[in-house]
């Protein structure tokens, strides 16, 4: 699965006209009193400022078997008035913060958005200031990154498949409560019960990446309360974690293409440098050497976003001098890595925890080495193919996992869908967003003739203008292409 969005450019939109919005409600929506849940959709918030927004938390179940069983609590972050409908947003992940990502994505929404809807974002439970999942120490952190994703030998690949192993059990020792009752089908709940508490009669839904995902089985499991839905950078629901795994392979083995036609020699230069650092590592300005592993965290962030690709250009020619600093640096900064043991978000666990529950077990070392070795025929950069495949090895061993199975998105919602796809997206290929569209029949697919990981709000006039105008009125957009 993908990470976010890299705290990616958000530029502003250009939609200046003020267009009529869905019915709101400020009292809480009431449920029936003979549901368990209702507890939680009628619950009162306590607001308070918190920098230039207002925070409150949510109560929700940890267990939606045991509704009235031990709770936890969501951190929610809205910004501005409390007296407009909330547009609720994700970044993706899935691991990310959603609180921070909505602060900061705020400052970029178009005015006729923020005075149509308030921003509002959630750390999802086990990532952030939401029951945060843990599996690591800062010392075991960093030595799984710094771990060799590409194990060439049997040796390697027994080493690395006992590393991973090791994951699934610190979670359960670090995180016991909380890890067996993440992922995505939860997650899905907690933003029926955060839209209810709001006071929300519909849940209006900005999702990036992985947030997608959680859009899509929102509107299966609650079809009567999707309201305006935006999904950019769609995930498509019917593949399991290893067809994922290969579609992004593919993406980003095609962005890397780009790239090389616009620093011709670049794919040749990053071939020598990973065969270089399997086994010897580069020298760095920190406390650490650059291995290969953090070279290529290096080069998938920088295939996220254009806006990356000079910075990489200039790491890869530091590289050449023997200078592995720029591209460690990449790495940590893709990883929330303020240095070789200090991390300032647990998005790794989170990330890690979300796919393995999410998904049926992923193969063992044979079959991993299989399809590593099937992702990397024909790719331009092998090494990176071959790390789509073994990043998988943590769920292999994984000590539970969702009792649901990958399937088309089958949704009787009547609500108009908006999907945008990036033709040339690494991490989301444009084919899973067609996919999506066939899947939701009340969708709109609009395809940004572009590069990077997501579009609204990347820097395309065309795209802020078509996602704001459907934001305000609802009605499917006639502009198929940006």
């Amino acid at each position: 699965m993908s990470k976010d969005r890299f705290r990616r450019r958000h530029l502003g939109a250009c939609l200046a006209s003020a267009l009529v919005v869905t019915s709101y409600t400020a009292s809480p929506v009431l449920a029936q009193q003979t549901d368990p849940l209702a507890i939680f959709y009628m619950q009162s918030l306590m607001w308070e400022d918190c920098g230039r927004a207002t925070c409150t938390r949510v109560t929700v179940p940890l267990d939606y078997a045991k509704p009235k069983g031990e709770t936890i609590t969501l951190s929610v972050r809205r910004i501005g008035s409390p007296d407009l409908p909330p547009l609720v947003m994700n970044p993706g992940g899935p691991g990310s913060e959603g609180t921070r990502f909505a602060q900061g994505i705020a400052r970029s929404l178009d005015p006729a958005v923020t005075a149509a809807f308030t921003p509002v974002g959630f750390d999802p439970r086990g990532t952030g200031d939401s029951a945060p999942v843990r599996c690591f120490t800062g010392q075991s952190a960093n030595r799984w990154l710094r771990t060799d994703a590409t194990p060439d030998t049997m040796a390697e690949q027994v080493r690395y498949m006992a590393a991973a192993a090791k994951i699934s059990s610190a979670c359960q020792r670090f995180s016991p409560t909380i890890a067996p009752h993440i992922g995505t089908e939860n997650t899905v709940r907690d933003m029926d019960i955060i839209r209810g508490a709001l006071g929300s009669a519909k849940l209006n839904w900005l999702g990036f990446s992985y947030g997608t995902s959680l859009g899509t089985r929102y509107a299966e499991l609650f079809p009567r309360n999707v309201g305006r839905m935006v999904l950019d950078g769609a995930v498509d629901p019917s593949l399991d974690a290893m067809e994922l795994s290969r579609g992004q392979s593919a993406g980003f083995q095609r962005a890397l293409r780009r790239f090389d036609r616009k620093y011709p020699g670049s794919i040749a230069h990053i071939n020598a440098l990973l065969a270089s650092l399997d086994s010897m590592p580069m020298k760095t300005d920190g406390l650490q050497r650059l291995v290969q592993s953090e070279a290529s965290t290096a080069i998938f962030l920088s295939m996220y976003d254009t806006s990356f690709w000079p910075p990489l250009h200039d790491a890869l020619i530091a590289a050449k001098r023997g200078d592995g600093t720029e591209l460690q640096e990449l790495s940590y900064y893709a990883n929330d890595q303020t240095g070789p043991t200090n991390f300032s978000s647990n998005s790794i666990s989170a990330f890690i925890s979300i796919n393995c529950w999410d998904f049926p077990r992923t193969p063992a070392r044979k079959g991993l080495a299989r399809r590593a070795d099937r992702f990397a025929k024909n790719a331009s950069v092998p090494e990176l193919a071959m790390a789509m495949s073994w990043g998988n090895a943590p769920c292999s061993t994984w000590f539970d996992h969702s009792l649901t199975t990958p399937a088309p998105a089958d949704t009787r919602t009547t609500a108009p869908i908006l999907i945008v796809g990036t033709a040339f997206d690494p991490a989301t290929p444009i084919s899973w967003a067609r996919s999506l569209k066939k899947q939701l029949p009340t969708s709109s697919l609009l395809t940004y003739a572009g590069d990077g990981h997501t579009a609204y709000l990347g820097g395309n006039e065309c795209v802020d203008r078509v996602v704001n105008e459907f934001l305000l009125t609802g009605v499917p957009p006639t502009t198929k292409r940006c």
